[in-house]
């Protein structure tokens, strides 16, 4: 298989895709300070009128009407930065919502119900509720990277897909068919019921509600991985040790630690996506200490 350039170092995964909670609190606190030097950089462009009742108000920084503009700005600010980082878009409703949600109880002063707050944990439940008991979270596969693996099977004549932590299954309804069967994997209760859903109407492809470390590779020809740099060493010993001989190993962006890619697809699409091949030649990791069950997340 081909091998990337000579001479041309892979770059470094920004620290916000690696560690996304991170960055989305430092965003938060970014956000938080630089909301009330744009609105004074407005009110400089544009005189506001802050008050309550129409008149000047001598105490601005009391006002409603300020108060919901900081709010606005804050989160205008959070979802702007957090895009700017290449995060999943999903964090850029949750970077947005979330100073509005904080300013909006503030100043209600609880007069609000509590099953709102109720409902949106309840749906944080439902989407990320894997995030931490299998260190992954929830990144969806854009559609030029769907297409790519698409040519990929297309080009070296795969038959068999499997997308570890599938998401909502578009890369499985992608990928399955021109006699091609593909099938995901995914724990998240909302993703894998909306993902099953969509499969069953569309026909194209299968999702079980199962983990991934308890999932089979033995009989699938390509194995498709967007997860996380945290579960990458284990996964790949776990493949190295279950997938048959001339399968191919494809990670999304993260690359596996201390271990060369047969080849790297660059794709030209906005986050620029890298897609790391690893040819499978059977048998590789029989004897390896590193492929120990002990080592693999129960």
């Amino acid at each position: 298989m081909a091998q990337p350039p000579p001479g041309v170092d892979e770059p470094v995964m920004p620290l916000a895709r690696r560690h996304p909670l991170l960055a989305a609190a430092v965003i938060q606190i970014v956000a938080l300070l630089g909301a009330p030097a744009l609105l004074a950089g407005l009110r400089a462009v544009f005189p506001l009128d802050v008050s309550v009742g129409g008149a000047a108000d001598p105490a601005p920084s009391l006002s409603l009407p300020l108060l919901i503009a900081t709010a606005l700005a804050q989160a205008a600010i959070a979802a702007g930065l957090t895009r700017l980082a290449g995060l999943p878009v999903w964090w850029i409703w949750i970077g947005g919502g979330f100073p509005v949600a904080i300013w909006l109880t503030l100043l209600t002063a609880g007069t609000l119900p509590a099953w709102p707050f109720g409902l949106a944990f309840l749906l944080l439940y439902l989407v990320f509720s894997n995030t931490a008991r299998e260190r992954v979270p929830l990144y969806l596969t854009n559609r030029a990277t769907a297409e790519a693996l698409t040519t990929l099977m297309r080009e070296r004549g795969l038959v068999s897909a499997l997308d570890l932590g599938s998401g909502l299954g578009d890369v499985v309804r992608a990928l399955h068919g021109e006699g091609r069967t593909a099938r995901g994997v995914e724990t998240a209760p909302f993703a894998f019921a909306l993902s099953w859903l969509l499969s069953r109407l569309t026909g194209r492809g299968s999702i079980a509600r199962v983990s991934l470390w308890e999932t089979d590779l033995g009989t699938t020809d390509l194995v498709y991985a967007f997860l996380s740099p945290e579960p990458m060493p284990a996964l790949f010993a776990k493949a190295r040790a279950e997938m048959k001989p001339g399968s191919l190993f494809v990670s999304n962006s993260f690359a596996v630690p201390e271990v060369e890619p047969d080849e790297v697809w660059e794709l030209q699409d906005r986050r620029g996506t890298r897609l790391y091949l690893y040819g499978m030649g059977g048998g590789q990791g029989s004897d390896d200490a590193s492929l120990n069950a002990a080592n693999l997340p129960a």
